[in-house]
């Protein structure tokens, strides 16, 4: 069976173990139903933005053309650092856009993926984010009105907890063990300013994430579409949003975003 279109990032949906949908063109490829099968991607040098859907030969911030990566709300760089954010000042690339996702209610959390980091993302999609990062454990330790209240919150933070993930040890399952996430929301709180603890929450519920993986790579090499446009390997796991393969072989799907591929399974 051959499926053929430009690609997404992969949606995640939190069951006992992360169920995987890879969107394709107008279709959508069940991922958790190819794990022990072999597959082939056949990238045909076609690349679409997708914000606009224009062609582009570049691809900037996994999927923007680079006039989309300079005007596009999706692609401020205040995705990155929320503590930049302006909406809430009425400053934004796109006012309408802005009042959906940076003037809502955000979280700021403490996860595990290899080892322990804080990050910030919006409350209506906190599992979400931390399936895309990998997490096997996560606590939220705030809640904020807008987007830039939570960047305040983890750049206060910064100094005394990671705010990136080890990608590498994260896919070769190399954890930090040990760590009590109840334990460390507690010593976060102690560390915020007095005008910030008031976004602390006393809401304790760990979460607990399980991925399809039947073995993982432990000397990674990474797919490089541009380099290598064809792969072909038997899949042994999904884990973030990277497609883990027997060969040792790991591809970051969302990396890849507006990419034209042929995937044959």
């Amino acid at each position: 069976m051959k499926i053929s279109g430009n690609i997404l990032k992969m949606k995640s949906e939190l069951e006992d173990v992360v169920h995987y949908e890879l969107p394709i063109g107008d279709q959508s490829i069940n991922m958790n139903a190819l794990l022990g099968e072999h597959i082939t991607l056949q990238f045909e040098g076609q690349i679409n933005c997708i914000k606009c859907g224009r062609r582009t030969k570049t691809s900037f911030q996994q999927g923007f053309c680079f006039p989309c990566f300079q005007s596009a709300p999706e692609a401020d760089p205040a995705i990155i650092r929320p503590e930049l954010d302006q909406a809430h000042l009425g400053i934004s690339r796109d006012m309408e856009w802005a009042k959906k996702y940076s003037l809502t209610e955000h979280v700021v959390y403490l996860a595990v993926s290899s080892g322990l980091k804080v990050g910030v993302t919006r409350a209506s999609q906190y599992t979400t984010r931390w399936i895309d990062q990998g997490a096997i454990h996560a606590l939220i330790i705030a809640h904020t009105p807008y987007r830039q209240l939570a960047g305040l919150i983890e750049v206060e933070l910064k100094d005394h907890f990671a705010d990136k993930t080890n990608w590498r040890h994260m896919l070769s399952n190399q954890i930090v063990e040990g760590i009590d996430l109840l334990q460390e929301k507690s010593k976060a709180a102690n560390l915020l300013s007095n005008d910030l603890q008031q976004y602390l929450t006393e809401d304790n519920t760990l979460t607990r994430i399980s991925y399809p993986v039947s073995q993982y790579p432990q000397k990674i090499k990474s797919i490089n579409l541009d380099k290598n446009p064809a792969y072909k390997g038997k899949l042994c796991g999904i884990k973030g949003q990277y497609l883990l393969f027997e060969d040792q072989y790991v591809i970051n799907v969302r990396k890849y975003g507006g990419y034209f591929l042929n995937i044959e399974m």
